[in-house]
């Protein structure tokens, strides 16, 4: 096949890459017999007579009546026998088709990947006029962005879909990727060819970035290890609001929705799906693995909150929230509040919280603001004679004058730790807001963000695990009634 085939293959395939270009410039290495060729071999519902002028001129022995048979055709272009031909047209057909599905997934994903970061590098202003935030609190948006869509469908315990998981990783990978070129300086000696030692100053990854970050990648991995755990479980869920959950027998069935509104621990997210379990309950090896899964989760949510926690301490304090802080904080917690923080000797806050009334999230919120707010006041008050020392050194030299101030504000600090460990799900207090708003740092940006959204992922993780053992704990209950 010899030479004649391959060649007209090779300009073929020169001549589809080209398209249009070609036509319309006439380049030296088109001919018109060449055009037609590819015309024919890439529309094969054509007639001959749709085919151009000069590729009939040259191929008057063509039958024109009937069909057009591309095997005939080509048999008689290139003098070569049907089956030949037929072969020379699936190379010429086949070839171009699959390069172009391959190079089309790598041009969207890499499209994909220019998208990010365009949006990243305009601040989340498409209209490129510099309006868009700050570098730090795009890439904090991004990955808060990432995880609603990646988990925020995600309500039941079982194993993340590929898809997801995948775009998942792929799209940390980027963000995360920007802590490689974030980097301190540290002096360090270098040895010169000829034996000379020189004082230079070498670099190495930023202290937070190298303890946290790959903390952080390992809770990451283990929550979705503790998702991919259940893929066979003897629970399953039904949808809200259905009277049947899928049980077997009609007895199973009648209990299922008996029990319905008993075991649906949330009720006030009643769009939730409803977890269900067999007439007898879990079996006991199922229960522990449950109760470990928990554990482990619950684990994930501590080292998640404190490293968020120290992160956000970290970050500057927005001069926008000092701004509007309350001249005393006497006024900000209140009269008795503020007489049990300064009266007693011996401070409690989980007594000082049980004689509050707070019996809701938003209630817990507002309270954690006051404090907060109250905090920094006696801290402003503290430090105003000391310049712009750390709070740290502040404290450490006015402690010694058995400064009021830094009492109530060493006191402020436990009673907000003590509300926020008995309300965990609690929601950002507008300090945390502002620094994360105007927070211009972006390797604490990606610290604070990465992990505040896997302590939002290990927090629902254990609240799924305790509707499912509410719901053995409810049908076990349930049975145990219906017996006696």
């Amino acid at each position: 096949m010899d030479r004649d085939s391959s060649s007209s293959v090779s300009v073929s395939d020169e001549s589809s890459e080209a398209g249009p270009a070609g036509e319309r410039g006439g380049g030296c290495c088109s001919s018109p017999s060449t055009r037609s060729l590819v015309d024919t071999a890439g529309n094969l519902s054509r007639t001959v007579s749709d085919v151009s002028t000069s590729f009939s001129e040259q191929c008057s022995s063509v039958d024109h009546s009937g069909p057009f048979e591309p095997a005939a055709a080509m048999a008689k272009l290139i003098d070569r026998s049907p089956a030949s031909a037929a072969a020379s047209l699936r190379r010429l057909s086949m070839k171009p088709r699959a390069d172009v599905l391959d190079r089309r997934s790598t041009d969207d994903e890499m499209e994909l990947v220019k998208e990010r970061f365009s949006k990243l590098l305009l601040g989340e202003d498409m209209s490129g006029g510099g309006k868009g935030v700050c570098t730090a609190v795009a890439i904090s948006n991004a990955i808060t962005n990432l995880y609603a869509t990646v988990f925020g469908s995600c309500h039941k315990l079982e194993p993340l879909p590929a898809g997801k998981k995948a775009m998942w990783r792929r799209e940390m990978d980027c963000l995360l990727s920007v802590c490689d070129y974030i980097v301190e300086f540290y002096p360090s000696t270098q040895t010169l060819p000829d034996g000379t030692k020189v004082e230079v100053m070498a670099t190495r990854p930023r202290s937070d970035i190298y303890i946290n970050l790959p903390a952080l990648e390992k809770l990451d991995a283990m929550l979705i290890d503790i998702l991919d755990s259940f893929q066979k479980a003897e629970f399953w869920y039904a949808d809200a609001g259905t009277r049947s959950f899928g049980s077997v027998t009609s007895s199973s069935s009648t209990m299922s929705s008996s029990f319905r509104k008993s075991t649906h621990r949330n009720e006030d997210k009643w769009w939730l799906p409803v977890p269900c379990v067999p007439d007898t309950g879990l079996t006991e090896k199922a229960c522990k693995d449950l109760q470990k899964k928990r554990d482990c989760a619950n684990q994930i949510h501590k080292a998640a909150v404190a490293i968020n926690s120290g992160v956000l301490s970290d970050m500057e304090v927005p001069e926008s929230f000092m701004a509007v802080l309350p001249k005393s904080g006497r006024a900000s917690v209140g009269d008795s509040v503020y007489r049990v923080m300064l009266g007693a000797d011996k401070f409690s806050p989980d007594f000082l919280l049980d004689t509050l009334d707070i019996s809701s999230e938003h209630d817990a919120l507002a309270m954690a603001d006051r404090v907060e707010a109250a905090m920094y006041v006696w801290r402003r008050k503290a430090s105003g004679s000391h310049g712009k020392l750390p709070w740290s050194k502040v404290k450490e030299l006015a402690a010694e004058d058995d400064d009021k101030n830094v009492t109530l504000a060493g006191r402020a600090e436990s009673l907000l730790l003590c509300l926020k460990h008995r309300f965990p799900g609690l929601s950002q207090t507008t300090l945390d807001t502002s620094k994360i708003q105007f927070n211009k740092d972006v390797g604490q940006a990606i610290l604070e963000s990465y992990s505040r959204v896997l302590e939002s992922l290990a927090f629902n993780l254990v609240s799924w695990i305790d509707d499912v053992l509410f719901a053995d704990k409810s049908i076990r209950k349930l049975s145990d009634n219906l017996k006696s």
